[in-house]
């Protein structure tokens, strides 16, 4: 008998697998905080005897090098990723053993990287799993721009044949593992299903559906922004990550909150964007610990800058230094727990700005206020209000020049982005609404949406 037991990492949109028998197990794609993966192999009573890497990951720091170390497994890396750390060199047809009957099957699955490598499950000889990294994913396929841009097309095609390798040579009930696609930016599309199979992403899955040529024409097309983090981490899981610390950070009272301030560095709020709306530190941003914390904290703020972050309990601070870890933000500067009356100096009133829906900012005169989308470019052109100005949120901090003067009411699809940019209007000193609503009320409220 063997197990698969899935390490959601769902704030960054990626899974990690363990899989094993009775005594060993492999672990798959680990992130950084590798305790995690450890409590699943304790709940197991399993040895980690491999660690495995499907490639070098673009959007998150791996723990697999430390997880290796710790316990002593062996820890394979497709043999042609450049790294600068010893390692088992795998290349595609190589086989190891991982428990009683049970062997994992290198396959070189060259796309989404151009040494991806898929590792297949073999039970009794039988393929039972395929953990395809971001080679096939559920419905779709990881991205192939990554890497470098004069890649990008055969990488493309390179997918196609991947997909069709996979799906030619293993059963159709095998199931399909992927590390991406679950909100991960690296995943071309995401995923409408939970769990699927080869068997099913042969009737679904567009690189198994179309000729190689509408495939990829198909592909690029759709292709969306690249998080700004994401140069920086390849780099890191090439020269291999340090263990990581997740001690709490230094307590910061209002006095050294104010000086980080005026010094210029970050001090993020982490609480719901009510609460953060109805009062905070004047100057502080608010990226919500329970939205996608560590892709847009990551993405907007500039690399290797101080962050201190507040947060309204302990417990919140703890989760959120998890998240930051794996995608390089390694410590806090500084951090303080509770809410806007411990993190101000004595008299000193917290900032607040209005929250609205679609109903509210339709019921502002034509031209009275500014209205800002702050979408995605692929967002955008499905249609738009008439006009809006628009700026993505995570190029807003570098555009707040542009910005038309007058009251900003700030959108985006559903509250999460425009409360973040929001923030950012506000610590720069704007006027602005928050338009806390999902678009598609946006025409029911009677504003008049165009589209190219």
């Amino acid at each position: 008998m063997f197990f698969v037991d899935t390490v959601e990492l769902e704030g960054l949109g990626n899974r990690s697998y363990l899989a094993g028998g009775e005594r060993t197990a492999v672990a798959v794609d680990p992130p950084r905080d590798i305790d995690r993966v450890l409590a699943t192999a304790a709940r197991r009573g399993v040895r980690i005897s491999h660690v495995v890497e499907t490639h070098l990951h673009n959007d998150y720091v791996s723990g697999g090098l430390e997880l290796a170390r710790i316990t002593g497994a062996a820890y394979l890396v497709p043999a042609g990723a450049r790294v600068a750390f010893t390692r088992v060199p795998v290349s595609d047809g190589d086989t190891v053993g991982i428990d009683a009957g049970l062997t994992l099957e290198a396959m070189a699955t060259p796309g989404h990287t151009p040494h991806h490598t898929s590792y297949v499950l073999h039970d009794g000889g039988r393929p039972v799993a395929a953990f395809t990294g971001g080679s096939l994913l559920i419905g779709t396929v990881g991205r192939p721009d990554l890497v470098e841009p004069r890649l990008t097309g055969r990488l493309a095609r390179a997918q196609h044949a991947s997909a069709h390798r996979l799906a030619s040579v293993l059963p159709d009930d095998t199931a399909v593992l992927p590390t991406h696609g679950f909100g991960s930016f690296c995943s071309s599309a995401q995923a409408d299903a939970d769990a699927s199979t080869i068997g099913k992403e042969k009737s679904a899955n567009t690189a198994l559906t179309l000729d190689a040529e509408d495939f990829v024409a198909d592909l690029l097309a759709g292709l969306d922004d690249v998080p700004a983090y994401y140069a920086h981490m390849g780099p890191a899981n090439a020269a291999g990550p340090e263990p990581v610390d997740l001690t709490p950070p230094e307590v910061a009272d209002a006095r050294e909150i104010a000086a980080r301030l005026a010094a210029g560095e970050w001090v993020v709020d982490l609480r719901n964007r009510v609460a953060f709306a109805e009062g905070h530190v004047a100057g502080s941003v608010n990226f919500e610990a329970d939205g996608k914390l560590a892709t847009y904290l990551a993405w907007l703020i500039p690399w290797g800058k101080p962050v201190t972050l507040l947060a309204e309990s302990a417990d919140q601070l703890a989760a959120a230094q998890r998240e930051l870890v794996r995608v390089g933000i390694d410590r806090p500067a500084a951090a303080a727990t509770g809410g806007p009356d411990r993190w101000l100096p004595e008299g000193v009133s917290p900032a607040s700005f209005p929250r609205s829906a679609f109903a509210g900012l339709a019921g502002q005169a034509p031209g009275s206020v500014v209205v800002l989308d702050v979408r995605r470019d692929s967002e955008r052109a499905a249609g738009w209000i008439e006009g809006s100005v628009h700026i993505p949120v995570h190029e807003l901090h570098g555009r707040l020049g542009e910005v038309p003067d007058g009251t900003v009411w700030v959108h985006c699809a559903s509250g999460m982005r425009a409360a973040v940019a929001a923030s950012l209007l506000d610590a720069a000193g704007r006027d602005v609404v928050a338009v806390d609503d999902g678009f598609d009320a946006a025409q029911d409220a009677g504003l008049r949406l165009v589209s190219r």
